[in-house]
């Protein structure tokens, strides 16, 4: 009876074993490791699990005396550690690391992945350093690749189906990316980027702005902490060099550790020139008529700075400084020629018209951070924060019509010159702590705390001259002073398989314009925002679970949008903003399913959105000119299926879809205009491992025809092969890649229908796309390492974002005349 019962005890007898599995070179979690507690003397595990995305992992284990801990992750050297379990309570194994597997390379056959995507309820991040094809690509490139981001055949990127998204790097906002981010990202190399990240459900810790969600671009920064200071002591760097048909550029990147210091930076350059952009247009606008053939080239030089720099104080504080440049000078140079005919009149005029539009962006952003964490687990924090951002624009465009006598329209030699600058000072302190017990590092129930301030101002002096005198009426200088508080409270609690979040943000906004020259009157206003936000969690297994996300999330109309200066570029058309708009709310709410193995890694995600007030940008006319701006004039409601797959078929043979269908109902009784219908996207591709040290990958892009209110884009495919090999133990890379549309010699053709109040417009662009860039990447330092900085990313960002893709930025010289 004795024996049975210590039998007993010593079975029920339990021992919670937790702690962090960390990859030694990345100094981040080792995700999905498999973990395995063997008691001294048997050959059978006592548990076996996996650690969590985070490489955390917390497991009761029944037994007591002496057991064997194994850790085992693809590509990773076993990791073994004795232990001594008693029987009760916890043995904090805290932070272990785990290296890479010298042989894992060499003939040793692995079928597994190293998970591209860590996929979590609320976000998703996409490891660009582990994929072959970023030595050969762009981070626009990539972009395709991510779950719920979609990019198309003129380069407009939408998050979950919508274009207002805020773009953050390192988790701090660069106006300049978000301003223009398919044009900065189609100049960066994606091997500048470590990963991109996804969020979208964001909570109450983030900025209520940006419909979509949050898009942050990780860059390759150097690690602080995990291990001794001499054994961190190292630099690494990286050179590239790039040549093709359409663009040329290098960049280099250094990054190192010293003892307590840390230090991170880059210098990237890169000039684009893609092929003529040809556009034929008919229009028909009241009684007159026109018919236009333009022709545009176009130049874009990026040039980008980092310097980061972090420093652990002691073991429970860390700072850092961060500071960015970034400079972008497109010029577009286009002639285009217009047949026009007012009512019945059996002869058109032919007028032509040589444009050229330079675009010059600067951004600085500097930031400083400092951290201190309150317990030994590290879940306890409190952070400060302040940034500053100054972002000067400058556009111009001249415009030489040649026209003959009797013309209907003032068609005079014009110059319109605009400066827009924005500066940016944001403080913000956020404070996390956990509430009961802590568990392998991470906390049952947490509580988190923040406050910001923002204060902005943004200004715009523009003119108009015609025929080298000012016009009367033509001149702006508009000013705009912003004042954001902002305070937030965030609840996340996890019961066993169960989690949940819920959170509270209030935003206040007190806003001052004034115009120093031109039409409108000063005003002041302030109004505040109530963001709710929640989900909740199941988890089937460490790699399976399923959640549920409510979230609302608010637009702010920024400076292009509420400017009401007029832009008379164009002889028959007039563009301006509108001072009156009101803040845009959407409501998101998602179905999310997310399943990981060692060869199939699959995203499913269910949601649907709506706004009541959308914001749109509507054409009309009004008898003499075809007037463009912008209004809270439509309700929008989107119901969308995204999914994302990467099997690894064979050891050597990894599938990839990335895609999603929607349907969108848009609906305004401003305009009495109802549009709608089904839209689709996909990137699908196959990643072949080849003898020689050789990776191959191809890819098919497609997607469906668009809807706006007026109107609707047509669909386009196009194909991506890239081909890259290593050499010298890795160390140096040659990767070519190539694009190519699939109609029309591998152009893009493109067909867009817009109408409304007094006319219809259709067009047809042809885009050519077709291309290659030869890329060598070679790499170097005294240690292994690829650091990243694991200092504070402070969630510090702008409530005023204004983005606008590269077609966008264009549109103007490839549509002269029309």
């Amino acid at each position: 009876m004795a024996m049975s019962l210590a039998a007993i005890t010593s079975v029920n007898a339990q021992t919670t074993v937790k702690g962090v599995l960390v990859d030694q070179t990345l100094h981040e979690g080792e995700p999905y490791a498999t973990v395995r507690i063997i008691k001294e003397g048997s050959q059978k595990p006592a548990a076996s699990f996996l650690t969590d995305v985070e490489g955390r992992f917390s497991h009761q284990v029944s037994g007591s005396g002496k057991f064997d801990i194994v850790f085992s992750s693809v590509g990773k050297e076993d990791l073994h550690k004795d232990i001594q379990l008693t029987g009760s309570g916890t043995l904090n194994l805290d932070t272990l690391y785990i290296k890479e597997s010298a042989t894992a390379l060499q003939g040793v056959e692995i079928v597994a992945q190293k998970p591209l995507v860590k996929m979590e309820v609320d976000k998703m991040s996409y490891n660009v350093a582990e994929d072959d094809d970023a030595k050969a690509s762009t981070v626009l490139d990539m972009l395709r690749k991510v779950p719920m981001v979609t990019v198309d055949g003129q380069d407009n990127i939408t998050v979950n189906g919508s274009s207002s998204f805020k773009v953050y790097v390192d988790g701090k906002p660069n106006v300049m990316f978000s301003s223009n981010p398919s044009m900065i990202f189609k100049n960066m190399p994606a091997v500048a980027v470590k990963s991109i990240e996804v969020v979208t459900n964001p909570g109450a810790k983030y900025d209520a702005e940006g419909a979509a969600g949050v898009l942050n671009i990780v860059l390759n920064k150097q690690a602080l902490g995990g291990g001794s200071a001499a054994d961190m002591n190292g630099y690494n760097g990286t050179l590239r060099a790039a040549v093709g048909t359409t663009a040329w550029g290098g960049g280099a990147f250094l990054n190192g550790q010293q003892g307590k210091l840390s230090y991170s930076t880059s210098v990237i350059h890169q000039k684009t020139t893609p092929g003529t952009v040809k556009v034929s247009s008919e229009m028909v606008q009241g009684l007159m008529s026109q018919i236009s053939e333009s022709r545009a080239k176009t130049r874009i030089p990026v040039t980008m700075g980092t310097l980061s720099m972090g420093y652990d104080i002691d073991s429970v504080s860390t700072m850092s400084l961060t500071a960015q440049l970034t400079s972008m000078n497109m010029k577009n140079t286009g002639t285009s020629e217009t047949s026009l005919t007012l009512g019945n009149a059996a002869t058109p005029w032919t007028y032509g018209n040589e444009a050229v539009i330079e675009n010059k962006q600067t951004s600085f952003s500097g930031a400083a951070d400092y951290q201190r964490f309150f317990n030994a687990d590290r879940t306890s924090w409190l952070a400060v924060a302040y940034q500053l951002t100054y972002s000067p624009t400058h556009n111009k465009q001249r415009n030489d019509f040649s026209t003959p006598g009797g013309m209907p329209i003032d068609a005079s030699d014009r110059y319109s010159d605009n400066r827009e600058k924005t500066l940016e000072h944001t403080f913000q302190t956020d404070y996390t702590t956990p509430l009961g017990q802590v568990v392998g590092g991470t906390a049952a129930n947490t509580l988190n705390l923040g406050a910001k301030l923002m204060l902005r101002r943004a200004s715009s002096d523009a003119s108009m001259q015609f025929l080298g005198t000012t016009a009367t009426g033509t001149d702006q200088d508009y000013e705009q002073d912003n004042r954001i508080g902002a305070a937030y409270a965030e609840y996340e609690g996890k019961w066993g398989r169960f989690g949940a979040k819920a959170g509270l943000r209030y935003e206040h906004t007190w806003q001052e314009v004034e115009y120093k020259k031109g039409t409108g009157s000063d005003f002041t206003t302030d109004y505040g925002n109530l963001v709710p936000s929640a989900s909740l969690s199941y988890s089937f297994a460490p790699t399976t679970n399923l959640g549920l996300t409510y979230n609302m999330r608010i637009s702010r109309p920024g400076i292009t949008y509420l400017n009401p200066y007029v832009d008379r570029s164009e002889p028959t058309a007039l563009t301006y903003g509108n001072s009156a708009l009101d803040v845009e709310k959407t409501h998101n709410v998602a179905l999310v399913f997310n399943q990981y193995s060692s060869k199939l890694m699959l995203n499913l995600n269910l949601s649907h959105n709506f706004t009541d007030n959308a914001i749109e940008q509507y054409s009309f006319d009004d008898g003499q000119y075809l007037n463009t701006t912008y209004g809270n004039i439509a309700k929008r409601h989107q119901t969308a299926l995204n999914g994302y797959v990467n099997w690894l078929l064979h050891k050597n043979t990894r599938i990839f879809v990335n895609g999603g269908v929607s349907y969108v109902d848009l609906r305004s009784n401003t305009l009495g205009l109802k549009k709608g219908g089904w839209q689709s996207n996909a990137m699908a591709g196959i990643q072949q491992t080849l003898p020689w040290n050789m990776t191959l990958g191809t890819y098919l892009v497609s997607q469906s025809k668009t809807y706006t209110l007026q109107g609707w884009s047509s669909g386009m495919n196009l194909l991506i092969g890239m081909l890259s090999k290593q050499l010298f133990n890795d160390k140096l890379t040659l990767a070519l890649q190539g694009l190519t549309g699939l109609s029309d010699g591998g152009c893009l053709k493109l067909e867009t229908y817009s109408s409304g109040n007094g006319f219809v417009n259709h067009q047809n662009i042809r885009v050519p796309i077709y291309g290659f860039t030869f890329n060598v990447t070679y790499t170097f330092g005294n240690t292994k390492k690829q650091f990243q900085q694991q200092t504070k990313q402070t969630r510090i960002e702008s409530d005023f974002i204004e983005q606008k893709s590269q077609g966008e930025m264009i549109q103007g010289a490839g549509n002269i005349g029309n």
